[in-house]
């Protein structure tokens, strides 16, 4: 008898499977409403995030936000109307053109959505009555509000990929801390009482479609494909 394959075992959502609470217990992102100035109390890190986290505080209260390159603690950021420095938190129509930002609004008030990835930012690209337009990492520009807000800098945390994992327990661990399954074993390296694909013998699960109202222990292969059948 075989015993249940990992996608179910995740789904259930045992131990082994289960990310650890306290490292998604900052959210990353700054208040509604913001004036004045605010100050960087600590530098903290997130096993949780590519980045480090900033602490700020201000007269809202205190928030989260990923650091900027060069951040020291005691520095004080300005919100709205301060000058285009780093770590200042400015609308996209008051910063200039070929700026770097990151943490930006997907819509005026909701926090900064885009780019909070360690070493990443983007670039203030056009900026018109309506709308600004953003060069993202990808290399593709997007339109956003003129009223969007954004900090000005780069990401904290460029260097992160640079240290190679010698170790397979140190990736093991990395993976873990965020909830990701590695390594990931292939289904038809895997005996037959573990897997439908396992044994290898006779099976090509590249052509196997997986039922729409199959259980989970069944619905592997591919999963309602959008087209079937070789490229002509």
């Amino acid at each position: 008898m075989g015993k249940r394959i990992i996608q179910q075992a995740r789904g259930k959502g045992s131990s082994t499977y289960r990310v650890n609470k306290t490292v998604f217990k900052y959210r990353l992102q700054y208040p509604k409403n913001l004036s004045g100035e605010g100050v960087l109390l600590k530098i903290m890190d997130s096993g949780a995030h590519t980045c480090p986290i900033a602490k700020l505080k201000s007269a809202e209260g205190i928030f989260y936000v990923p650091a900027f390159k060069n951040m020291v603690e005691g520095q004080k950021v300005y919100f709205e109307n301060g000058e285009v420095k780093e770590g200042n938190i400015l609308k996209l129509k008051d910063i200039p053109v070929k700026t770097k930002v990151y943490c930006i609004e997907s819509r005026p008030g909701d926090g900064g959505k885009y780019i909070k990835s360690g070493g990443t930012y983007a670039t203030v690209s056009r900026v018109s009555e309506k709308e600004v337009a953003i060069l993202m990492p990808s290399k593709k520009e997007k339109k956003f509000q003129i009223n969007s807000r954004a900090i000005v800098g780069v990401v904290a945390g460029s260097g992160r990929t640079a240290k190679p994992v010698m170790k397979a327990g140190k990736k093991f661990y990395i993976k873990k801390t965020k909830s990701k399954l590695w390594p990931r074993t292939s289904a038809i390296k895997m005996n037959a009482i573990d897997h439908p694909f396992g044994s290898g013998r006779g099976k090509n699960p590249k052509s196997k479609i997986a039922k729409r109202n199959a259980p989970p222990g069944a619905k592997v292969g591919l999963i309602r494909p959008k087209r079937t059948g070789k490229k002509r």
